[in-house]
């Protein structure tokens, strides 16, 4: 169970939470929803003990904690398997004791009374805690989020950012705590490994609050949505588009309640006003008067904050803007492209999908030039201004620098602070907001600044990896909007159908290696199909 007593969190430059009371009972599963920079991860934080409230209380009980954080920690020096058996630590120390006495056996040492007692009394232990089944409930998460065979030998820290997150969700999953909290689990999931999760959690018998921005999955998985808005919290019955018809249709009533009051008072006061100087109806006035200031007022539904922004392109490329030609690669000798060919033409904006580790980062981390490749040549045009936007651009952000440092550094030399302001304001930074650190920043907050920081440098060539990661639906629609609005050339891989159906000219299924074309029309059709799940 998840809980709030008159909870309050405050910063020098803004007041997240005032007077909050909530519970999420035992075996519920409840989304949190919310603007970027609302508080939804600071939220967590405090129920998980990790955050001090600035007054009240928050906190969980009723059985063991697990808590998926948008970063991932784990011992790089760990395999996989030994990554997830951490989450065992009574059968993996048992597990290491039955090794040593095997050894000592098979190295000609005698069975004594004392080793053999051990070694039984170890064996029905290790029975009893369900030592036996956790291998195969490893390989079971394993196969449902992605992993192959070959991964499970694989140390954790070869393995790049996406897949990172994925073993901090595979020991979770695996350890099946009473009480999970998740701050958003599918944002480095394929379509694929969102289905297994959203089938795993749906069924879930423990306690389960969980922050994600992709409606669709907790329409699979939630019976409540907790929207934190304004600085309070909110609850929903039902799941994700249940909420937002009862919001519209909470909002509503609220702007027309406070419609009808306000048309109420502005009659009283104009008969105040009126006989305010007629002395025979002076007790009248003064009565109204005083009704009128003892009025609660019921205030307009206050939306928040969106960022909206355009992009421009910077100067005109000839028509064959990327020439891609025989491009192989392979990362220690496991290929993951074999012979692709590709030609983008300037205005095309072209949409790459595809499984996680199909090849999609590394075609376009070759392509910026940040990976040379195993064969095969890429050649820009001429006057190409590529600009590349990495799936973990977020993580690369200078936790030390302010918000304005941090864009600055990726600001045209001419470039004026004032021309930054700007930009930023776009992305909701104003005021004090751009010299906040960046290390005090949400999740969402540092993809806003990645996105500004990136959005800011002169381009005419976008190349795109998982743009719409941590963005809340507001910004995503904004960002896709903007994409769409982008007279440059665009080559894009996401997981987002959104994405697919909102700026895709071209699309290319990324398999085996290959890459190949295929009708827009399909590939609009496997998203609908992936989103009815």
């Amino acid at each position: 169970m998840f809980q709030t007593q008159k909870l309050s969190k405050r910063f020098p430059t803004q007041t997240l939470f005032e007077d909050v009371d909530l519970v999420v009972a035992d075996g519920e599963r409840v989304g949190l929803v919310g603007p970027n920079g609302a508080g939804k991860t600071t939220l967590l934080r405090m129920l998980a003990g990790e955050e001090p409230p600035s007054e009240g209380r928050a906190g969980h009980s009723g059985g063991t904690l697990g808590f998926l954080k948008q970063q991932s920690s784990f011992d790089p020096a760990n395999t996989l398997v030994e990554e997830l058996w951490m989450a065992f630590p009574e059968p993996r120390a048992i597990k290491a004791r039955l090794a040593e006495l095997s050894e000592q056996l098979e190295a000609g040492e005698s069975a004594t009374p004392e080793l053999t007692i051990e070694q039984t009394d170890l064996f029905e232990r290790f029975d009893t805690l369900g030592g036996y089944a956790v291998d195969a409930r490893i390989d079971r998460v394993l196969r449902g989020l992605g992993f192959t065979p070959a991964d499970k030998d694989k140390l954790c820290g070869d393995f790049s950012g996406g897949w990172r997150m994925r073993i901090a969700l595979a020991s979770l999953m695996v350890h099946r705590p009473e009480n999970i909290l998740l701050d958003e689990p599918t944002n480095h999931l394929d379509r694929s490994s969102r289905e297994w999760l959203a089938g795993e959690l749906s069924s879930y018998p423990g306690t389960v609050l969980i922050v994600t921005h992709e409606g669709e999955f907790l329409d699979r998985v939630v019976k409540r949505i907790l929207e934190i808005d304004n600085g309070r919290v909110e609850s929903y019955a039902g799941n994700y588009s249940s909420y937002l018809k009862q919001k519209e249709e909470r909002v509503a009533a609220q702007n027309a309640a406070a419609a009808r009051q306000e048309r109420e008072l502005a009659k009283q006061q104009q008969f105040i006003d009126r006989f305010r100087a007629k002395a025979t109806l002076a007790s009248r006035v003064k009565s109204r008067e005083k009704a009128v200031a003892r009025v609660k007022r019921v205030k307009k539904y206050q939306e928040q904050a969106t960022a909206r922004f355009t992009l421009a392109s910077h100067g005109r490329t000839e028509r064959e803007v990327l020439v891609i030609e025989g491009l192989s690669h392979a990362w220690d000798g496991d290929p993951v492209l074999l012979d692709v060919d590709l030609i983008v033409e300037r205005g095309q904006k072209v949409v790459l999908i595809g499984p996680n580790g199909s090849g999609k980062s590394t075609l376009l981390r070759i392509a910026a030039g940040q990976v040379e490749p195993t064969e095969g040549t890429v050649r820009w045009s001429e006057r190409a201004r590529p600009g590349y936007y990495e799936q973990h651009q977020d993580e690369a952000l200078d936790p030390r620098r302010t918000v304005i440092e941090e864009v600055k550094s990726s600001s045209a030399p001419d470039a004026t602070e004032a021309d930054i302001r700007s930009a930023l304001a776009q992305f909701l930074f104003r005021g004090d907001d751009v010299f906040k650190r960046v290390e005090f920043l949400s999740g969402g907050e540092r993809s806003r600044v990645a996105l500004a920081k990136f959005l800011i440098q002169p381009t005419n060539v976008l190349l795109l990896d998982e743009p719409t990661n941590h963005l809340d639906a507001p910004t995503r629609q904004s960002l896709i909007g903007a994409l769409k609005g982008y007279t440059g050339t665009i080559i894009c891989a996401s997981h987002d159908p959104g994405v697919l159906e909102g700026i895709a000219t071209h699309v290319y299924e990324a398999a085996d290696g290959e890459l190949r074309e295929i009708y827009l029309e399909n590939a609009l059709e496997r998203a609908e199909k992936a989103r009815a799940g």
